[in-house]
């Protein structure tokens, strides 16, 4: 699991690659704790080199939409893989996210 962590004009960039799973999804909520404790409201996730992801990923990219929305802030995801977007698409996750084709795309919404 590789986890970068970069700021865009005041927007938090967090890209994920590899794959997030029961095996080390709690590195991205340490993560994403650690970032909201500076106050990170704003955050994109860029998925560009995310292979896989499981129910466990899911539940941390929900979890981080809940408390980024309860801070007034905004989460965009981007760069998905087909596969990874797939998955979206059966959980019915495409509904609730806002997904954005790239990460230029991705800063527009904020």
């Amino acid at each position: 699991m590789k986890i970068e962590v970069s700021d865009v004009g005041g927007v938090c960039v967090v890209a994920l690659g590899g794959r997030l799973d029961t095996t080390n999804y709690n590195e991205v909520e340490v993560k994403m704790n650690l970032l909201f404790s500076e106050q990170n409201t704003n955050i994109i996730f860029d998925l560009k080199e995310l292979d896989y992801i499981s129910s466990s990923g899911l539940r941390v990219m929900l979890m981080t939409l809940k408390r980024v929305g309860a801070a007034g802030g905004k989460l965009v995801l981007c760069n998905m893989q087909e596969g990874i977007r797939e998955i979206f698409e059966i959980s019915g996750f495409t509904t609730i996210f806002t997904i954005a084709v790239d990460r230029e795309s991705a800063l527009k919404h904020f």
